[in-house]
Order: C-alpha cells, then sequence, then structure tokens
C-alpha cells in the first residue's frame, strides 16, 4: 500500500454514516481522477469501519471487463490465480449485482452463511482466512464503470447490515464520479507515453500465467499498472482479459474478452485476448489435453472504440452518441439531418446539447477530443 493511501485511512473520532456519506459526496465531486478519487473513498470507508484488504478496479462500461487495479492483497503472488477465479464465480459477480440492481452484499448474505458455494473463496480466500467480503458495482444507465472487494480476515466478523447500507448508497454517486473522471481523460491531446516501441503481445497458459512476451511488453505494461520501484510490472490487464475468456468459455458470462484502459495524456488502448491454435497446442505432457494458450494483444484505440468511450463517459444520450458517429465520419449538417430523418434544425439543437455536455465550442474540438487527433478544417 502505498503512502499516498497511508495518508487518507486515519479513523475520525467524529466519523458517522451521515458524515462519512456527505464527505463521499464532496470526493465524489472534486476528485480530479480515478486514482484519487478511490483512494480518498476507501480513507473515508476505513474511518467508519474496518477491513483487511481491498481490490477496486475500473471497468469498461461496456464489456465489464476489469482494468487499472488498485488494490492491497495478501495474495500477490497468486494474483492471476485470485482473477481468474472471481471472474469464475458466479456469487455475488459484479455483472450479476449490476444486473439484479442492487449495488452492494456481502460473500456471506450472499450465500445465506456458507461461503463454501463461491468458487473463489472455496479454492483461494479460504485459505488466506478471509471470513468476509463485501462486493459493490458501480454501474449507471450507460454502463459498469468499476467494482469493489474489501476483506475481512482473521478474527474479524462479517460485514453487518450498516456497512452494506453505507456501500450501497455510495454506490451511484461514485458510478458517476468513475464515469465523470474517465470523461476528463479525453480532455488533453492523445501522446503515446511509452512512445513508438512497437506491438505488445503476451502468451498465456491455462493459469494465465506469462509464458512468452514481445520485447515491448514490459515497457507497456510498466504504463498500464506503474509497480513500485525496482519491480517488475504485473500483467493485471492481461490476467482480466484472459480470466474473462475463460469465463466465456465456462458460460459464467457473455461479455467480450476486452477492455480499454486510459493510459495518459489523452492516449486509450484497446486489451484484448483470444485463444491461440495451432499444432501441438492442445496437447501437455503424457498427451493429455491441455487448452490452447491464450494471446493477450495491447494496441492503441481505434477511432470507433474512441468515441464509443467519449460518448459514453460524457452521459450522451442513444441519439446523441449516433450523431457524435456520424460527425466522426466527415457528413455535414445536410447530412446528417438525411441519415437521422430529422431536420437540420433539430441537428442543430442535438449539436448544442452535445457542446454543452462535453464542454466544447466546435465540431472540430469535438472531434479532436472524441478521436486523440489534431482534425483539419474539411473534415467538419
Amino acid at each position: 500500500m502505498d503512502a499516498f493511501y497511508r495518508a487518507h485511512v486515519t479513523r475520525r473520532s467524529d466519523q458517522t454514516p451521515s458524515r462519512t456519506l456527505e464527505r463521499i459526496d464532496a470526493i465524489c465531486r472534486s476528485a480530479p481522477d480515478a486514482l484519487i478519487l478511490r483512494t480518498e473513498i476507501l480513507g473515508e470507508l476505513r474511518g467508519l469501519f474496518d477491513f483487511d484488504a481491498f481490490v477496486w478496479l475500473l471497468t469498461d462500461p461496456v464489456t465489464t471487463v476489469g482494468c487499472s487495479p488498485f488494490a492491497d492483497v495478501p495474495v500477490v503472488d497468486e494474483l492471476a490465480k485470485l482473477i481468474q477465479l472471481k471472474y469464475l464465480t458466479d456469487i455475488n459477480r459484479w455483472t450479476r449485482l449490476a444486473s439484479e440492481g442492487r449495488p452492494s452484499r456481502s460473500l456471506l448474505e450472499a450465500s445465506a452463511g456458507h461461503p463454501e458455494v463461491s468458487r473463489v473463496w472455496l479454492e483461494m480466500l479460504r485459505d488466506h482466512r478471509v471470513v468476509d467480503v463485501a462486493s459493490t458495482v458501480f454501474a449507471d444507465r450507460l454502463g459498469c464503470w468499476g467494482f469493489l472487494d474489501l476483506w475481512r480476515l482473521g478474527s474479524q466478523t462479517a460485514f453487518d447490515a450498516r456497512v452494506m447500507a453505507v456501500l450501497s448508497a455510495v454506490a451511484a454517486p461514485i458510478a458517476t464520479a468513475l464515469r465523470r473522471c474517465q470523461a476528463a481523460t479525453f480532455a488533453t491531446p492523445s501522446v503515446t507515453p511509452a512512445g513508438d516501441l512497437g506491438p505488445m503481445v503476451l502468451v498465456l497458459d491455462a493459469e494465465l500465467h506469462v509464458r512468452s512476451q514481445t520485447a515491448a511488453s514490459e515497457a507497456w505494461l510498466r504504463v498500464l499498472v506503474p509497480p513500485p520501484p525496482g519491480r517488475a510490472p504485473i500483467p493485471a490487464s492481461a490476467y482480466n482479459v484472459g480470466a474473462q475468456l475463460v469465463a466465456n468459455e465456462e458460460k459464467v458470462d457473455t461479455h467480450p474478452a476486452r477492455t480499454r484502459v486510459h493510459l495518459a495524456e489523452g492516449f486509450w488502448v484497446t486489451v484484448r485476448a483470444a485463444r491461440l491454435r495451432g499444432e501441438g497446442d492442445d496437447t501437455g505432457a503424457g498427451g493429455a489435453d491441455v487448452p490452447a494458450r491464450i494471446a493477450v494483444t495491447i494496441e492503441g484505440s481505434s477511432p470507433v472504440d474512441r468515441m464509443e468511450m467519449y460518448a459514453l463517459a460524457h452521459g450522451l444520450t442513444p441519439r446523441e452518441r449516433e450523431l457524435v458517429t456520424l460527425l466522426g465520419t466527415g457528413v455535414g449538417t445536410s447530412e446528417l439531418a438525411g441519415r437521422l430523418f430529422v431536420s437540420e434544425h433539430t441537428v442543430q439543437d442535438h449539436l448544442k446539447a452535445i457542446f454543452s455536455r462535453t464542454q466544447v465550442h466546435s465540431r472540430r474540438e469535438l472531434l479532436s477530443r472524441a478521436l486523440g487527433v489534431t482534425v483539419p478544417p474539411d473534415r467538419v
């Protein structure tokens, strides 16, 4: 756990649920980025109740696949296994909480006091003396923006109704704040932070361990999840898309094995996972069948991916998102009106609303931010 987080975890003598909610609401309105937001909110929660470990990921709002992890757990050496089991466990899975419209629930409540029905608890957390896990999903009408697991270990008691009520109450404002933080990443020009280092590809085995990678991989991973000084980067994003691929195959979840991640300075990357096929891939020692290895690729997000993230993060309506997508093809007002079957006046009204919501002043500025490139005048 870094010093920045430690600075926000001191228990306050005046901490009550109502004060915690007030402070978290203020943080949600003012935090400049998702890391500071998560750090300060965890500090407020720890000031109200105890927890021994946490995992807080952002997610792609469409695919729900995790990225940008912020965590302090006693299982760093088993991180690939933890992530895979989390994705393969239906009990309290963030996607299930979102679909049920219940943002927060404890493991002991969800399992009716039998945590062994949870695969991640039975095969891993039990061995680390985890007593209970409070899971919260941060989702809104536009998508899923993240999820949080809080762990209690050893002699700790289960999370009680008061704790779960607080987590449920803060889920909606935190979802809005996470979306706002993602929208803010488009305000700066897109610059590749790692430079032109070449393609990034990792090959994972059945346990999601990295078996081979391209030369550029380590440099990219250091930007994705900056490691402590002197430590090798942890390929957490690769683990997440790999685990989602396995979850697809085992029919736990149907979302694609893909996530979009903001790195720095307006630059977004798309991380994907797919099975490799070829001679020898499906046979292990003694001729036993083993799953083919998984290829994970990381590349700059396409214009289509960026446009969708930009529109969702700024809370555009479906009609506004459709208009922004058409703008990206370079069509003018008259053609926009024709394609949308509305008047040119209606198109202008939609554009005014979009400019207001995204805090831009022209089509050119809108496209430049959404696409991450300088748009020439003749494009708009």
